[in-house]
C-alpha cells in the first residue's frame, strides 16, 4: 500500500478547488497579503485639479467679485483700500431707474437678434454652397475665415474707415451710383445699423465653420433616397438637411448669442455707443459706467454686467432643457 498517495497535498486549497496560489510578500514585511492598489479616484482628481483651479481662478472668483461690486457702494478709494458700504440691491434700482436703461435694453435686443439672424442665414447658405466640394472650395472657405481670424480692433478700425462720412469707400461707391452721402457713424439713425453690419461680417465665418461641420455628418445616402423619391433641391434641404442640422444649429445660435451679448470692442471703437446713446448696449454701458468717466460708478457698472450674465444664463438653461426634452422623447 502506497502511503504517499493518501497524504493530503500541502499545496491544495482547503476547499478542494486545486492548488492554492502562493502568497507573495513584495515589500518584505513578513505579511502574507499583498498591498492593495490605490483607488483610481486619486488619479481622476489629479486630472481634474488643473481644470477646477482654472475655473475657480478665472470664472468663479471674478463672478464673485462682480456680484460683490454690484452690492456695495464702491468709489476709487474704497476700490483700492476696501471698506465699501453694503447697499444691497441699491445699485440695481439705480440702473433700472436710469434713463439709459430702456434704450440700452432695446439696442441690445436689436443688435443681438439681427446679428444672429443674418449671421446664421449667411453662414448656412455658405455652408451648403461649400458642401458641394467643387474646385477651389477649400481655398475659398479658408478666405472666408479671415474676418474671424483678424483682431477685433483691426476689423472695427477697418469698418470705421470704410463707413467714414467724408472719405469712406462706402459713401464713395454710393456717390458713383448717384446716392448722397450717409452719416453712418455720426447719425443717430444709422449708428446702430453700422455696428450691426460690422458685427454680422465678423460673425459669419464662425457660423460657416460650425454648420459646415454639421453638414459633413449627414449621410449622403439620405440625399440619394430623397432624390429617388422625386424630391427637388429645396425639398431635400427642408426635409433632410435642416432637420438633421438642428442640434448643430442650436449650439451655433447659443454660442452666437453669448458672444453677441458681450460685444464691446466693435461698438466702442466705431461709435463709443453714440451719438446720444443711439448705439449703446448693455456691454458698452457697463464699461462706460465703470471705466469711461472721471468719476467711475463701479457698483452700477457691475450691476449692468450681472444683468448680461443672467440673460446669457437664462438662454443657456433653456437650451439645456430643450436638449434633455429632445433626448428623452
Amino acid at each position: 500500500m502506497n502511503t504517499t498517495a493518501q497524504m493530503p497535498d500541502a499545496s491544495a486549497a482547503p476547499g478542494g478547488d486545486g492548488p492554492a496560489k502562493p502568497r507573495r510578500d513584495p515589500a518584505g514585511t513578513g505579511r502574507g497579503t499583498p498591498r492593495r492598489p490605490r483607488s483610481p479616484q486619486w488619479a481622476a482628481w489629479g486630472f481634474l485639479a488643473p481644470v477646477v483651479a482654472y475655473l475657480g481662478l478665472f470664472y468663479a472668483y471674478p463672478l464673485y467679485r462682480n456680484i460683490d461690486l454690484s452690492l456695495r457702494d464702491y468709489t476709487v478709494r474704497s476700490f483700492v483700500q476696501g471698506g465699501a458700504p453694503f447697499t444691497g440691491l441699491g445699485n440695481y434700482r439705480t440702473v433700472f431707474r436710469d434713463p439709459t436703461f430702456a434704450p440700452a435694453l432695446e439696442h441690445t435686443v436689436v443688435f443681438t437678434a439681427v446679428s444672429l439672424l443674418f449671421q446664421y442665414a449667411a453662414g448656412l447658405a455658405l455652408a451648403v454652397f461649400f458642401s458641394q466640394h467643387f474646385r477651389l472650395s477649400t481655398t475659398l472657405r479658408a478666405l472666408f475665415l479671415v474676418p474671424w481670424l483678424l483682431p477685433l480692433i483691426v476689423s472695427a478700425s477697418t469698418w470705421s474707415w470704410m463707413l467714414n462720412s467724408d472719405s469712406g469707400i462706402v459713401n464713395s461707391t454710393l456717390g458713383w451710383a448717384g446716392i448722397g452721402p450717409v452719416n453712418w457713424l455720426t447719425s443717430p439713425s444709422w449708428s446702430l445699423a453700422s455696428v450691426i453690419i460690422a458685427n454680422i461680417w465678423i460673425g459669419i465665418p464662425f457660423n460657416l465653420v460650425l454648420l459646415h461641420s454639421g453638414l459633413q455628418a449627414i449621410p449622403a445616402t439620405l440625399y440619394e433616397a430623397a432624390a429617388l423619391d422625386g424630391a427637388n433641391a429645396w425639398q431635400r434641404f427642408w426635409k433632410v438637411t435642416f432637420p438633421l442640422l438642428r442640434p448643430v444649429s442650436a449650439v451655433t445660435l447659443l454660442l452666437g448669442l453669448v458672444y453677441t451679448l458681450k460685444v464691446f470692442d466693435i461698438i466702442w471703437i466705431m461709435t463709443k455707443g453714440g451719438p446720444s446713446d443711439s448705439s449703446t448696449t448693455f456691454a458698452t454701458w457697463s464699461y462706460r459706467l465703470g471705466f469711461g468717466t472721471l468719476l467711475p460708478q463701479f457698483g452700477p457698472g457691475a450691476a449692468v454686467g450681472n444683468i448680461l450674465v443672467v440673460i446669457a444664463l437664462a438662454f443657456g438653461l433653456v437650451y439645456i432643457r430643450a436638449q434633455r426634452k429632445q433626448m428623452s422623447s
